[in-house]
């Protein structure tokens, strides 16, 4: 048997040169590009504080995207805002990853502090960041879930109850119930 080198695949440089296209039924004719140099600096927080692995977070985050992109056609604006629909199919990839792994996203590892201070602030913030990793641990997962899209996502309330499937009053109504929860366990970690 004689290995023959594989013929260059036709027609990718056509596709990669083509001009980026509206997503379909968009009303702002916003192009895949634009949506992902905007939103994906918060989808990747969002996914590394999931997984709380830097370099699955990478990884998951490409496959997210990748899928959105090939996926585009089916996004209508009627449901959603895009930014939404991106949200909703990274949080599948990263639970996609989780159960991979059979395991849940540990609140063990805090990202690098580039900013430092005084000794006395660096313990002081080294104990807040436990009592807040601490109260997180006492969240079921759905809460976790809301406070990362919240807060590290950076999504209003209305697309957060598109990437979760609730009404936008049930994730006000939970969001102010887990961050009051989080406010009693930290003080009582305190």
């Amino acid at each position: 048997m004689t290995w023959a080198p594989l013929g260059r695949n036709a027609g990718v440089s056509d596709v990669l040169a083509q001009p980026a296209l509206p997503l379909p039924a968009s009303d702002s004719a916003e192009t895949f590009e634009s949506l992902y140099r905007r939103t994906f600096p918060r989808v990747y927080a969002y996914v590394a504080s999931l997984l709380r692995d830097r370099s699955a977070a990478e990884d998951v985050t490409a496959q997210a995207f990748e899928r959105a992109y090939r996926k585009r056609r089916s996004f209508h604006a009627s449901r959603g805002t895009a930014e939404a629909w991106v949200f909703g199919i990274a949080r599948n990839a990263a639970l996609d990853e989780l159960r991979r792994r059979k395991r849940r996203a540990r609140l063990e590892i805090d990202p690098e502090d580039v900013m430092t201070g005084a000794p006395d602030e660096e313990a002081e913030r080294a104990l807040r960041h436990a009592t807040v990793r601490s109260a997180l641990g006492e969240l079921s997962p759905r809460e976790r879930d809301m406070i990362a899209l919240k807060f590290v996502g950076g999504l209003p309330n209305a697309e957060i109850a598109r990437v979760l499937g609730l009404s936008e009053s049930n994730v006000g109504t939970r969001l102010h119930r887990t961050i009051e929860k989080l406010r009693k366990a930290c003080h009582e970690n305190a």
